[in-house]
């Protein structure tokens, strides 16, 4: 299957940069790109005047010319670049958590229309970031050209989760042609977590052949806060849907979520592609 790389795009600077991100992901993973907007009907939701009414309300002229307009500027950027462009009626969060079932990654801004200033990810990148049945990456700060220095940063606890994001940041720095970092963080010296990330890292450079990996081992700080602090540096962190001792109903931990809200950089959310949740 040759899933897309889906991004929602409203118009507003946060989703036009995550277009940007999204159609140099394409690019890396040799990827088909869709453009979709999620529009709601007048009266919200999508929901007819008339309860008799047959139909769901028409896309936008509005819209379609924001799209198209979208899709020339990137393919005049990406020439090689295949895009899609499509409206569809509903929330642009539910949308984009639906196109994620058959997607290869989502890409979500930092906040869009609407967003108040005050919030540091808006409802549609929260929606989207728990509960995506693909890989997602937020687009984080909103106004971040791509960045082109630093390894991809990943943390690791030795929780099933951080092994998937592992993976999916080693294969992000090789498309990146840089470096993987693998950070353990605890509140002391801990000998099993280094261990741990020794493992990783083996493991990692035995699959990966040619990709430089780094090892850093942080104490005394709450993994929270050293990874944000660390992804100052980094060109992207990469985190597992749910960390070690995380409550089974989350389905986002509690690292995780605030490195998709604080993160100095992109932030990929490894959740498993729909098809491998199947028995």
């Amino acid at each position: 299957m040759n899933r897309p790389v889906v991004v929602g795009v409203d118009g507003s600077p946060p989703s036009l940069v995550a277009a940007e991100h999204a159609a140099q992901e394409a690019v890396w993973r040799s990827r088909p790109l869709h453009l979709v907007h999620g529009y709601l009907h007048p009266l919200g939701y999508g929901v007819p005047i008339n309860p008799y009414e047959v139909g769901l309300p028409a896309p936008s002229e509005d819209g379609r010319k924001m799209l198209e307009q979208t899709a020339t500027e990137l393919v005049d950027r990406w020439p090689s670049l295949t895009v899609e462009v499509r409206q569809v009626a509903g929330g642009p969060g539910a949308t984009l958590v639906e196109e994620s079932r058959r997607a290869e990654l989502v890409v979500v801004g930092s906040r869009g229309l609407g967003g108040f200033a005050g919030l540091l990810l808006g409802s549609v990148g929260t929606q989207v970031a728990a509960h995506g049945h693909c890989p997602v990456l937020v687009v984080r700060p909103p106004d971040r050209p791509l960045p082109t220095d630093g390894p991809v940063l990943v943390g690791v606890d030795g929780s099933e989760s951080a092994e998937l994001a592992v993976g999916h940041g080693a294969e992000e720095a090789v498309r990146r042609g840089g470096s993987l970092l693998l950070v353990h963080v605890s509140g002391e010296r801990d000998v099993d977590g280094e261990q741990l990330l020794a493992m990783a890292a083996a493991a990692t450079r035995g699959s990966h052949p040619g990709l430089t990996v780094e090892e850093r081992v942080i104490t005394g700080r709450k993994a929270d806060e050293a990874l944000i602090e660390a992804s100052e540096q980094a060109a992207l962190v990469v985190v597992g849907s749910r960390g070690r001792g995380g409550f089974a109903g989350l389905l986002l931990g509690s690292v995780s979520q605030a490195l998709v809200h604080h993160s100095r950089c992109p932030v990929l959310v490894a959740h498993p592609h729909a098809a491998e949740h199947a028995v």
